[in-house]
């Protein structure tokens, strides 16, 4: 079962870890197309998106996806989302084809999709390697992949540039692109100015745990 949303919408977003308080309630909505969310280091973005990826919960404030509240759905709202974070999520002593398909695999993904991604971020002979070996780029190019295994309705990217090379680079541009033609809703957390730039999307700024 796999809900449908036309948007995401936060409300009063707050967020405690002990005394330190990481967002301070959060306003946004989002919609289909590419949003960026900027700020320096400890502005709450990457708490943010934690929470929009169902992997945390608010300490306070409300999130709903479309008509779906996330706290009563959150389960079944996973499998719409995609999520590449500051961690791979891949199996370090299984290849990055071995990690697509066992993903793939739970997502119900044929593998025809795992080739089509595997080509789209240049997964060639590396990917039969133990990820293990990867250098940060590949295995980024592998997290990438991962996360549009199922196409998801909302993609949430946590620096995904980092690591890259050029050819990574124009590659993730053209998935990104690819992601909002398709009518997803893509959330990017970058500090590449020229890579934010050249996404000509949407862009969200946070200080200090609120809207700036």
């Amino acid at each position: 079962m796999r809900l449908t949303y036309d948007h995401v919408r936060a409300e009063g977003l707050v967020k405690l870890y002990g005394r330190t308080r990481a967002l301070a309630g959060v306003d946004l909505e989002l919609h289909p197309g590419v949003t960026v969310i900027e700020g320096p280091n400890g502005s709450g973005k990457s708490t943010l998106l934690q929470i929009l990826a169902l992997m945390a919960r608010p300490t306070d404030g409300a999130l709903r996806f479309g008509p779906h509240d996330a706290r009563r759905h959150r389960h079944v709202l996973r499998r719409s989302i995609g999520v590449l974070a500051h961690a791979s999520f891949l199996y370090p002593d299984l290849s990055g084809a071995e990690n697509l398909r066992f993903f793939g695999g739970l997502a119900g993904v044929e593998d025809a999709r795992v080739d089509t991604l595997r080509e789209r971020f240049g997964i060639g002979r590396f990917g039969e390697r133990p990820v293990r070996t990867y250098s940060r780029g590949q295995a980024q190019r592998v997290a990438l992949a991962r996360a549009l295994l199922a196409q998801p309705r909302t993609l949430l990217l946590d620096e995904p540039s980092t690591g890259l090379d050029v050819a990574g680079v124009r590659r993730l541009r053209e998935a990104i692109a690819h992601e909002r033609d398709r009518g997803a809703i893509v959330v990017v957390i970058t500090h590449d100015r020229a890579f934010a730039k050249a996404l000509d999307a949407t862009r969200v700024k946070l200080a200090r745990g609120r809207r700036a």
